[in-house]
């Protein structure tokens, strides 16, 4: 809600807050738009693996309907922690149930190696993958399960995921979902539309659409309710819940003046939102089953884009040191504790999943970037090096950062690793793209 994209202005809620603006729901529907990502700064430690392609069974004719080998390759390079080989460099084809030769592998400088087939029976497709540690000759992992047409591009992911994890003992976060707003049409006519897709950027989903800008996506940890701003009626806003796979929402709140900013509770019951009906713009926590708020700051400032830290901690933006800063305050109330020093410039919080790091909107001279902080060294770092950048948020492994930004006067997102190391540039075919949001791991 802290305004970003242009100089900080003179008055005091307009220069902070964000107006809001209405909607309209539509079903979920499929959309052609993609997002296309490209790695523009890899990791100089890429470990080097050779995915192989996988061989293919099938009792009548064709190509399988998915390149597994290839996804998985373009998920694990996209991460920057790994460097495939180019098929082209393969020494050799092997498929699941083959004994690597190690000796060969290890001469074309391969550390890693990932081999698996598909077979097709009439229903159904049977998935097999091994991973082999090439140095120590031995198998890491490996299993096969079922799938369907529909979900092969899953276990494609959820391989990357499985070969991410064995070898870096991270989870992977390939078998996810990103949230994001795109706005297409001329000054007069835009559509704005928010849309989910896969990390990879694939199989996007229209949500929702409207002539008026979208605001402020939230995932609940379930990672199938999306909380969302709208304007109803044009003369209140309002927050709205929509469970993702059955199309219906649940309008959660409405009151006089500001509705705003939800993010919801790791228990997946509450949402932290900015209400001003009681006159001031201060942070509430919202039961989402029966409507009931709880008032948690009350300040003469600004308090607003409250995120959840953990069950008992927010962690939120306020202009009551003069400029916005972040701030920790309980989730019952209380004292609040100003926990950003660095520069007159700290908004827009996210809060990596086991609530170590934290990722916001730094200003400085030369614009606004993404910076982080860890919340027990209070080391700050500055991941991004652009001059919009805004709306930042983490990956459910806490490894990266996407963000919205502009390039060559476009509306993009970026993503950055929690070191700065790694960065990638997402963007829309066709339109601007703004307001990313990471879905959770789901069961």
């Amino acid at each position: 809600m802290f305004n970003t994209r242009k100089a900080k202005p003179a008055s005091k809620v307009a220069a902070m807050l964000l107006g809001f603006v209405g909607l309209w729901l539509v079903g979920i529907s499929s959309v052609h738009a993609v997002i296309e990502i490209e790695i523009t700064q890899g990791g100089e430690s890429a470990i080097p693996i050779a995915i192989v392609p996988f061989g293919w069974s099938s009792s009548g004719s064709g190509s399988p309907p998915e390149d597994v080998a290839a996804i998985v390759s373009a998920d694990l390079q996209r991460s920057g922690n790994f460097s495939p080989l180019n098929r082209e460099d393969l020494i050799a084809n092997p498929i699941s149930g083959d004994i690597p030769r190690y000796g060969s592998w290890r001469l074309a400088g391969v550390e890693f190696l990932l081999i698996g087939s598909l077979q097709k029976s009439s229903t159904d497709y049977s998935v097999e993958f091994q991973l082999f540690d090439v140095s120590q000759q031995k198998l890491l992992t490996g299993f096969n399960f079922k799938v369907t047409d529909q979900t092969l591009r899953n276990a494609a992911h959820q391989i990357a995921d499985e070969v991410y994890e064995e070898v870096l003992g991270i989870p992977g976060a390939f078998n996810t979902q990103i949230a994001f707003v795109s706005v297409e049409g001329s000054a007069r006519e835009k559509s704005y539309k928010l849309q989910l897709a896969d990390a990879d950027g694939q199989n996007p989903q229209a949500m929702l659409t409207s002539p008026r800008p979208i605001l402020s996506p939230s995932w609940a940890p379930d990672g199938i309710r999306i909380a969302y701003v709208s304007f109803e009626n044009r003369n209140r806003s309002a927050i709205y819940v929509q469970d993702r796979q059955q199309g219906s929402r649940k309008k959660v709140i409405s009151k006089e003046g500001i509705n705003g900013a939800p993010s919801w509770s790791p228990d997946g019951k509450r949402l932290a939102v900015t209400l001003s009906y009681e006159g001031n713009p201060d942070i509430y926590v919202l039961n989402v089953d029966n409507g009931q708020t709880r008032r948690i700051t009350t300040s003469p400032a600004i308090d607003t884009e409250a995120v959840w830290a953990d069950d008992d901690t927010l962690i939120f933006t306020s202009d009551r040191s003069g400029g916005p800063q972040l701030y920790e305050v309980s989730s019952s109330g209380g004292r609040a504790n100003r926990i950003t020093f660095e520069g007159n410039y700290n908004a827009s919080a996210t809060v990596s999943s086991d609530g170590k790091n934290i990722a916001f909107v730094h200003g400085s001279d030369v614009g606004y970037q993404i910076g982080a902080l860890d919340r027990e060294s209070g080391l700050f770092l500055t991941l991004t090096d652009g001059a919009l950048d805004e709306s930042p948020s983490f990956a459910p492994n806490g490894q990266m950062v996407i963000y919205a930004t502009e390039k060559a006067g476009r509306e993009t997102l970026g993503a950055v690793s929690l070191d700065g190391s790694i960065a990638q540039s997402l963007s829309l075919d066709t339109g601007g793209v703004r307001e990313p949001a990471w879905s959770p791991f789901t069961n």
